[in-house]
This record gives C-alpha cells, structure tokens and sequence, in this order.
C-alpha cells in the first residue's frame, strides 16, 4: 500500500536504466551466499520516490558520505524495478519497510498465493526477510526504533466525546463506525475484517476514498465517516484535528525501517556501522516530523535530513 509513485518520464527512465543493467546470478545458483561483503566505495542510495523514502535515502547518503563513500542517488519509484536493480548491484542500499518487503520477496519467490510471512513480531519478520533476501545476494541490516505501520485516526472532538484512545476502547464502545481507506480494506486482514475480528469494532462500511488522502482525512473531519486508514508517519493529522488509535493489539505488521544492500558491493562493516548510527536516534515521531517538513513546509529533503543528523550529532 505504499505510496505515491513518480512522474512517468522518471518510471521510464528507470525501465531504460535497469534494462542496460545485468541481472545476477540465478536463484537456482544462490542458494548459499558464499561471497565475502563487499565494500565498494562509490555507492548508489536508491530511493522510492516518495517523501519518506527520499528523507531516509538522503540520510543514508549523508552518513555514508560521512564515513568515506562516494555516493549517488537514484529514484526508482516501483519495487519492481528496483529490488531487480539493487540484487545486480545497479543500487546498493535502498531504505525498506521490514513486513512489506517480507511478503514481497515471498511472493516473488513462492508465487502471489504464498501465504504472507510478514508479521506482527518484528523478531519473526526479520528471520523471514532475511531468509528470503540472502540467496538474492541482499543483506538485511538492524531495524532501528521507527515503524511506518498502517493506522487508524478519529477526530480529536470524537475520541474526546466517546473516551477512545485505542483501538479496543472503539471495539468496546459499540460506536458504529464507516471507515474512510482504500478499496481494498474490505479484504486485507489489517483493514476491515481484523477490526471486526480482533477488536470487535463495528465496521458499517468502507468508504473508498484511498489510504490516508486529503478526501478521506475531510470525510472524517466533516463526520460523514468516523475513522481514516493512513499511516504512523503521517505529518498531516494536526491540519484535520484527527488523532491516532493506539494499535493495542498490534493487528499491523512490523513494518520497522530497515536498509537493505547489495551483499557483494555494500555487505561491509563500514556501511552496517554507518548506517547504524541512525538505529540509535530516528524515531517514529521523527520521520512524521520531517514528512510534514517536506509536505506541507516544501523544505527539500536533503536540507531536512542534513539538520535532522547535525541535530543529533551524527554529522
């Protein structure tokens, strides 16, 4: 479900770029990763081509840049474009989310009905992902503290009126609530049969307006529905006078931020050491700070990161 995607002439130069590019080693002659790490010191930082993805991708750069690589960047804004690219060494670290890239790799690996191995346990989440990810010559580096996980807002006035600072307190109150997301939460298991199923919340109906979008956060706003799915991170909330619901129940996936890199150019201490420094200090709260930096203030990224990491001592 993630997010915008970039200008057709970017996607386009993308399909140039990767086509030109070699695709590695068959799957059927990795099955065991015995290349040592490598440690190129020019290295490119891909980026999704949404605002989060560029924020971490510029971070990644600047601590990189910090501790000796040259480094370039690298927009590709569909996952099937670029996980392509970062196994042939094309991109060398890309920012992901742990959950989502964990079924992604599954389906690609087992088909589209693997059953998905993304879960709410972050432990778990990651002993998949990085059993997925190794035989592609990709190396799974720490998550840190910060998560962008699906989540559930109300008006600040409604979670006042009914008492309601989780998702349970909803499910308890009996409120009938039309939920303002995408189409498709009528079916995924985070949406609207999770809510019904693990809080007890009664879903009216699902009113199709996207996940976390300007229409559906006005929706809410106006009371024609009750609750919005957006995201953790999203900077936005304040403007509409809406509130998270605390996931008490941890029904969302552990979609922690975590690097991924190309094992033979970038598996190296150097840049497991650098981009770990991030680890210790980037919150959630932090990347739905910069989000709304971007956003709404139209700072440019690069300038957000480089004074988030001289704020922290990282630079």
């Amino acid at each position: 479900m993630r997010r915008v995607g970039a200008p057709l002439s970017l996607v386009l130069l993308s399909l140039v770029l990767l086509t030109g590019c070699g695709t590695g080693p068959s799957l059927e002659n990795r099955g065991a990763v015995t290349a040592p790490p490598g440690d190129s010191k020019h290295l490119t930082i891909g980026s999704a081509g949404f605002t989060e993805s560029d924020l971490l991708a510029q971070m990644y750069a600047l601590l990189l840049g910090q501790a000796g690589y040259k480094t370039s960047m690298l927009t590709v804004a569909n996952r099937e474009l670029y996980e392509p690219a970062l196994e042939s060494g094309q991109i060398d670290v890309v920012p992901e989310y742990a959950a989502t890239f964990a079924d992604w790799l599954n389906a690609k690996t087992h088909g589209a009905g693997a059953p998905a191995v993304g879960s709410p346990d972050l432990a778990t989440t990651m002993k998949a992902l990085r059993s997925l990810a190794a035989p592609r010559g990709l190396t799974v580096l720490d998550p840190g503290r910060a998560v962008d996980q699906n989540a559930f807002a109300v008006t600040a006035a409604y979670a006042r009126q009914h008492r309601l600072k989780t998702l349970s307190d909803l499910g308890a109150s009996r409120l009938p609530v039309r939920l303002a997301a995408g189409d498709e939460c009528v079916q995924r298991p985070y949406c609207e049969p999770g809510l019904k199923k693990t809080y007890g919340i009664d879903i009216t109906g699902v009113d199709p307006k996207g996940v976390g979008t300007t229409q559906a956060k006005r929706a809410v706003q106006s009371g024609q529905d009750q609750m919005v799915l957006t995201t953790t991170t999203d900077a936005t909330l304040d403007e509409f006078g809406l509130v998270l619901l605390a996931d008490d129940k941890h029904l969302q996936n552990a979609d922690y931020i975590v690097p991924v890199v190309n094992r033979s150019r970038a598996g190296s201490e150097g840049v497991t050491k650098a981009l770990g420094k991030l680890n210790d200090v980037l919150t959630t709260a932090d990347l739905a700070s910069m989000n709304q930096q971007v956003d709404s203030w139209r700072r440019l990224p690069e300038d957000v990161a480089r004074t988030y990491l001289k704020d922290k001592g990282l630079l």
